[in-house]
């Protein structure tokens, strides 16, 4: 089968990790089963534009969001380049498709007092689980990692002298991100407490439950969301939620975009745009608080 040639291009050869395999399949397989029940046949190969036209108008009916279609869409694209590379098939079938418009939604992050509030007047408990949670609320919001890379550091990737962490981001790329004297300061007391507890292998994971074990991406989750109900009223309370505010912040600030582009490890600027939008909102509200002319008599 094409796909299965397809799915070991990806992650041989493309890098990826199991999760974004796992949402390709997942994408391709969907379409391919819209094919079968709604015109009897299972091939990519023998799909055109109008049958990829008739999936999202299914799609929509569906009440699929315009940005999940065009993930799916993307997937299909990636798959169909691949073949044409592979001389399977001349054509691409998704130049004659567009995808529908996506409206344009800004990251939910949290206020920048809101989070200083939380990092150095709120009490996090006396313990081992307490120091734990303050160090990685303090270094997902410090650093901007994503939720795997946090899970993934190791106590090799953490430079205390340098005060800089290595981390193995999306597609394996390797990136350096510097810390604060406070950040610096956590990591010594949570090491100090794990090092009661456990050992600290330089391959080991970093951060770890209470049992030792390495941590798992449902209780990063719902760890961040509980501290993070303490200060904000935000729907999104979760780790990318941090990563959103360290962007904001630093952009709010001052960061030049490409800055922020390498310490979160985006592939392009495209991604990083979005938080200069966060910016003129800022600016919006100072102009209409600030300004004369701002507010109608």
């Amino acid at each position: 089968m094409h796909e299965k040639a397809y799915y070991s291009y990806l992650e041989f050869q493309k890098k990826y990790s199991a999760h974004t395999i796992s949402a390709y399949v997942n994408d391709i397989e969907q379409f391919i089963f819209y094919l079968k029940s709604t015109f009897d046949f299972d091939d990519v190969l023998q799909a055109t534009h109008v049958h990829i036209r008739s999936w999202i108008v299914h799609l929509m009916q569906a009440k699929i969001t315009p940005r999940s279609i065009n993930r799916k869409l993307s997937c299909l694209n990636s798959l169909y380049k691949f073949l044409i590379r592979r001389k399977v098939v001349k054509t691409n079938p998704m130049r004659k498709v567009q995808g529908p418009k996506e409206s344009k939604k800004l990251p939910s992050y949290v206020k920048q007092a809101n989070l200083e509030k939380l990092l150095e007047q709120i009490d996090f408990a006396d313990s081992f689980s307490g120091i734990r949670d303050k160090a990685i609320i303090y270094t997902l919001y410090a650093t901007g990692l994503r939720r795997a890379e946090l899970i993934g550091l190791t106590h090799a990737d953490i430079d205390l002298v340098s005060m800089q962490l290595k981390v193995l981001g999306k597609r394996n790329k390797e990136r350096i991100i510097p810390f604060s004297d406070g950040l610096l300061i956590v990591f010594k007391e949570y090491i100090e407490q794990k090092e009661d507890l456990f050992a600290l292998g330089s391959k080991g994971a970093f951060f770890v439950t209470n049992k030792g074990v390495p941590m798992y991406p449902k209780f990063v989750y719902n760890l961040v969301k509980k501290h993070l109900s303490f200060v904000t009223t935000v729907d999104q309370r979760s780790p990318h939620t941090l990563r959103h505010s360290f962007a904001t912040h630093m952009s709010n600030n001052g960061a030049d975009l490409n800055s922020i582009k390498e310490l979160l490890g985006h592939s392009s600027l495209n991604a990083t745009q979005i938080y200069t939008h966060n910016s003129i909102e800022k600016l919006k509200e100072v102009y209409r608080k600030a300004h004369p002319k701002a507010k109608q008599n």
